[in-house]
């Protein structure tokens, strides 16, 4: 595989049918719970039967993952183990950790020690973006060094994924220069347009937690990709679940916008929800979890399953 130019590409199946390329609505909407509350959210059968019936390369996203060596593990803290397990399960083509993947600074040692032993083991199939914890080492030093061969020793990237095209950006605009890394997402999307496209990084646009919220200073990075009719976005930095409608750059809700989600459910801890955004679809926090997303030539599934092997969220949608 190449990064930053074209990468070795494989003809997948298309969507199983015209029905199950449509958006299936889950039953929980913006009011029915997945807020913290005592029960869970379910989800809608249809939503469950369009996923599983879904062709296309398989993906496994979340970030936010591997405490501190020797840090206990809770309930709620501390399950990097047992979200590689549901990774595992799942059997995916390629593992997409979503940054602050070793706490609490991204030293090499320890990742070495923690992160390597749990997820660890998807090693070969792991294409990362980097996370604010992993910039506490100067020039994120220790994540550039422990996933070399993943990045080709760069903090932003691109390659293909079946008939998609995914961009592996990285938002800590503090520490790399946004600006120009916005200028190289335009010249690739416009020299590799696809049907498909999904930008990952670290920090969010749009989030209801409590702790961080909305990321307005990546808008730049998702007015690019708009603008090149970028169909998902992948984020974490907030440790909660989170889905949002299509959405444009400053906060509307469109048919010509990005679906986005937050899957900061790696394992290190989870978040409280703040205020509700605007095109927040389901909120869920009680749990770790990952999200399972299948890549199809035409749209794409996703289903987010938490460490107890509940699925919380599922669903299908089109591509532009």
């Amino acid at each position: 595989m190449r990064f930053i130019g074209v990468g070795r590409r494989s003809k997948i199946g298309a969507l199983v049918s015209a029905a199950a390329t449509l958006l299936l609505v889950v039953a929980c909407s913006p009011g029915d719970g997945g807020d913290g509350g005592d029960a869970p959210p379910s989800t809608a059968p249809s939503s469950v039967a369009g996923f599983g019936a879904l062709s296309g390369v398989r993906v496994v996203a979340a970030g936010d993952i591997a405490c501190a060596p020797g840090e206990g593990v809770t309930s709620t803290t501390c399950r990097q183990a047992d979200t590689a397990r549901l990774v595992g399960e799942f059997r995916p083509r390629f593992v997409l950790p979503l940054g602050d993947l070793q706490y609490d600074d991204g030293d090499l040692e320890d990742f070495e020690s923690s992160y390597a032993k749990t997820w660890g083991r998807f090693a070969s199939i792991t294409r990362p973006v980097p996370g604010n914890h992993d910039y506490h080492v100067g020039g994120a030093e220790g994540y550039l060094t422990f996933f070399q061969k993943q990045t080709g020793g760069r903090s932003y990237y691109a390659f293909d994924i079946g008939d998609w095209r995914y961009y592996a950006l990285d938002s800590n605009c503090s520490d790399v220069d946004c600006d120009e890394e916005a200028a190289w997402l335009d010249r690739d999307m416009a020299e590799n347009p696809r049907t498909c496209t999904a930008i990952a990084m670290h920090h969010p646009r749009y989030s209801s937690s409590s702790e961080h919220g909305d990321q307005e200073e990546v808008s730049p990075l998702w007015e690019v990709a708009l603008r090149h009719d970028a169909d998902l976005a992948l984020g974490a930095h907030d440790h909660d679940y989170e889905r949002f409608e299509a959405m444009d750059a400053d906060g509307n809700v469109t048919d010509g916008g990005i679906v986005s989600f937050v899957v900061g459910t790696g394992g290190k801890s989870l978040y409280d929800l703040g205020d509700r955004d605007e095109g927040s679809v389901l909120f869920y926090n009680e749990r770790a979890g990952v999200l399972d997303l299948k890549l199809g030539r035409d749209g794409y599934g996703w289903r987010f399953r938490n460490v107890d092997g509940k699925t919380i969220d599922a669903g299908v949608h089109r591509c532009h």
